[in-house]
C-alpha cells in the first residue's frame, strides 16, 4: 500500500506553506483525497509525480519509492523482419519490467512513431526498405535526441564505423543472442534485469 501524507507533512518536507499545498490540492496540480473526517490525504505515488512534473527536489528518503512509481521506458523496434521485431520483444519482455515497446516495419513509419511518443531507445535496423536506418538518424540529428541500438547483418569495419558516425551509440551484429542485447538495453537505460532473467 502506498505511503500517505498529511498537507502538513508536505508542507514541512518541501519547507513551503501549508496553504501553498492547499492551494496545489484546490487547483488540481496534486492528486489528493479527503478523509470522512474531511482532511486531505496524498498517496506517495502522486507526490512524487507531482514533484517530477514541476521539476522540484524530491527528497533521499524517496529513493526507493521513486524507483518504483518511475515512469515506464519506451523502446520503438524498427525492423522490416516481423520475426526480428517478435524475438527482441520478447527478449524485453523476458529480461526487463516497466518497458513499453513500439514497432514499426518501415523508416517512414519509425518516423512517425518518433514524432507520436517520448522514446528513451530506438532499436533500429540499418538496412530497412525506403527510408533506410542511415536517413532515420540523419532526421534524428536535426530533431531529437535520443539513445540509437543500430543493428545490422553486415559486420565490416566500415559498417560498424559509418553506423556509430551517423549517431548511434551502439551496434549490434545478427544474429545475437539474447544475453548479449539485454545487456545492450540494460546499460543505455541503466535498467534492472527481472530476478526471472538471471536464472
Amino acid at each position: 500500500m502506498d505511503k500517505v501524507f498529511t498537507t502538513y507533512q508536505i508542507a514541512a518536507m518541501l519547507n513551503v506553506d501549508i496553504t501553498t499545498v492547499i492551494n496545489w490540492i484546490n487547483d488540481g496540480r496534486l492528486a489528493a483525497y479527503k478523509t470522512p473526517g474531511g482532511h486531505r490525504r496524498v498517496n506517495i505515488s502522486n507526490l512524487i509525480r507531482f514533484l517530477r512534473k514541476y521539476k522540484m527536489p524530491i527528497p533521499e528518503d524517496f529513493a526507493d519509492d521513486e524507483r518504483k512509481f518511475a515512469p515506464a521506458k519506451k523502446i520503438l523496434i524498427v525492423d522490416d523482419d516481423k520475426e526480428v521485431i517478435e524475438y527482441i520483444g520478447r527478449v524485453i519482455e523476458r529480461y526487463f519490467s516497466e518497458v513499453k515497446v513500439e514497432f514499426a516495419m518501415n523508416g517512414f513509419l519509425a518516423g512517425e512513431k518518433i514524432a507520436a511518443f517520448k522514446l528513451d531507445l530506438i532499436i533500429l535496423d540499418i538496412k530497412l526498405p525506403g527510408i533506410d536506418g542511415f536517413e532515420v538518424m540523419k532526421r534524428l540529428k536535426k530533431g531529437k535526441k535520443m539513445k540509437i541500438l543500430a543493428i545490422t547483418g553486415y559486420p565490416s569495419a566500415e559498417v560498424k564505423s559509418k553506423i556509430l558516425d551517423a549517431g548511434a551509440i551502439e551496434y549490434l551484429v545478427k544474429p545475437f543472442a539474447p544475453k548479449e542485447i539485454s545487456e545492450k538495453i540494460r546499460n543505455l537505460l541503466q535498467l534492472k534485469k527481472r530476478n526471472s532473467g538471471n536464472k
